[in-house]
């Protein structure tokens, strides 16, 4: 047969190096955020049953595996704390009040790594003795109302030494009040990574499960969206981008790839996914009963969130990838 074919693709596939040369898409641990979790005590290191190979750490210990972490290369980390129920209530208090451990470690962890940027969880749920994300009165999660909560925590992280905050909390008007508090106290260098655009999802649950922080009533698909909807996170996104966000968030990532492309053709700001804990789990779940070899679903998941689009990526496999690229 003397078919005359003129394209050959597979020419460019018959070796590794050459794979190499041509591949589109690359994952570097400067693109990666590493999540984390906090609480009082001392010399604790506790896992997350639902997330092997994550634990919640005391200030000691925490500043021990930074010393690995940063060795590793990795440049920034998303800090969340685990208050017990003795901290928590209806106002959040505790998410702003000065010497909360929470804080305190903020400082210290900044005085340790001057050069590791600290990123901050904005939001009421880790201190609400409702566990909503806003403030509750009569059932009903307060927009407004919490505003004002959500900015006195903003300063508080930013004097504790903040580079990067998170407001997750989905409240409307948010990243304008916050950035407007910051700027009347000075911080004008803190940054703002919004969670512009995070879906009522099903992939939470391990990482309530590391803080404690479930919902105490119904759900939280009042403020947080319908992940049936993509032309709202436009608009979502829209609105941080006008009211002074540096980064577009959208979380989750793996089941919302087409959100991250759409928000990344859309927006000149750095979108960041976050690689939620629930995508984690399912992985490392399957890779323990040898349904598949973890390291390469890994590997195959951070490409393709970078691949929608996603210049950053908070992710709980960051430790892990960093330790293959070592």
């Amino acid at each position: 047969m003397n078919y005359p074919i003129i394209r050959r693709p597979r020419r460019n596939r018959q070796s590794e190096a050459i794979r190499a040369l041509v591949q589109e898409t690359t994952v570097s641990v400067n693109d990666l955020i590493y999540p984390m979790f906090i609480m009082e005590g001392q010399g604790i290191k506790s896992e997350v049953k639902s997330m092997p190979g994550i634990y919640r750490y005391s200030l000691n210990t925490l500043l021990e595996e930074l010393k690995e972490v940063t060795d590793l290369g990795i440049k920034c980390i998303d800090l969340f704390p685990n208050y017990s129920e003795d901290k928590k209530d209806t106002f959040a208090t505790e998410s702003y009040r000065e010497g909360t451990f929470y804080l305190d470690a903020l400082k210290a962890v900044k005085d340790n790594f001057p050069e590791l940027a600290l990123m901050t969880d904005v939001a009421m749920d880790p201190y609400s003795s409702d566990g909503h994300d806003g403030l509750v009165k009569n059932g009903k999660i307060l927009n407004d109302e919490t505003l004002d909560i959500l900015a006195k925590m903003a300063v508080a992280q930013a004097r504790a030494g903040a580079d990067i905050l998170g407001p997750s909390d989905m409240m409307d008007g948010r990243v304008g009040y916050i950035r407007q508090a910051l700027d009347a106290e000075g911080f004008t260098d803190v940054s703002i990574m919004s969670y512009s655009v995070k879906f009522a999802s099903a992939f939470y649950g391990p990482f309530r499960d590391a803080l404690d922080s479930a919902p105490r009533f119904g759900d939280k698909k009042t403020y947080q969206m319908n992940p049936a909807n993509v032309r709202e996170a436009l608009i979502e996104a829209a609105l941080d981008y006008e009211e002074g966000a540096d980064f577009l968030m959208v979380k989750p990532a793996l089941a919302y790839l087409d959100v991250i492309k759409t928000l990344n053709q859309n927006f000149d700001l750095p979108i960041a996914a976050y690689n939620v804990s629930g995508e984690y789990a399912m992985i490392k779940a399957a890779a323990q009963n040898g349904w598949l070899d973890g390291n390469r679903a890994m590997l195959e998941t951070l490409l393709s969130i970078r691949r929608a689009g996603a210049k950053i990526i908070l992710t709980y496999f960051a430790k892990e990838f960093a330790l293959l690229q070592a």
